[in-house]
């Protein structure tokens, strides 16, 4: 994926933000969390579910949970030409 965030946003990628609950390796009684946040596209989520199935197969503490949140930040439709402007003394 390369380009800028305005471009992704126009293609239709939103911000998504994940909270991954795990167990600690060596201590599998005690859940601790960690944060991910990616540039996505809903409703397939391929980057972060690609996140999880790399978490499952390479780090240690097994995933207790995934919470996660998708918001598009701006759609084609939001765009409009502006023309003038206000001067505050």
């Amino acid at each position: 994926m390369s380009g800028s965030e305005t471009e992704l946003m126009m293609k239709g990628y939103g911000l998504t933000t994940a909270e991954m609950v795990y167990r600690m390796p060596d201590y599998k009684e005690v859940l601790n969390t960690f944060v991910w946040q990616d540039y996505d596209l809903a409703p397939d989520y391929p980057k972060l579910f690609g996140f999880i199935e790399f978490w499952q197969k390479k780090i240690e503490g097994p995933l207790h949970s995934v919470h996660f949140t998708h918001r598009k930040l701006i759609a084609p439709g939001e765009w409009r030409n502006v023309v003038g402007e206000f001067q505050l003394n």
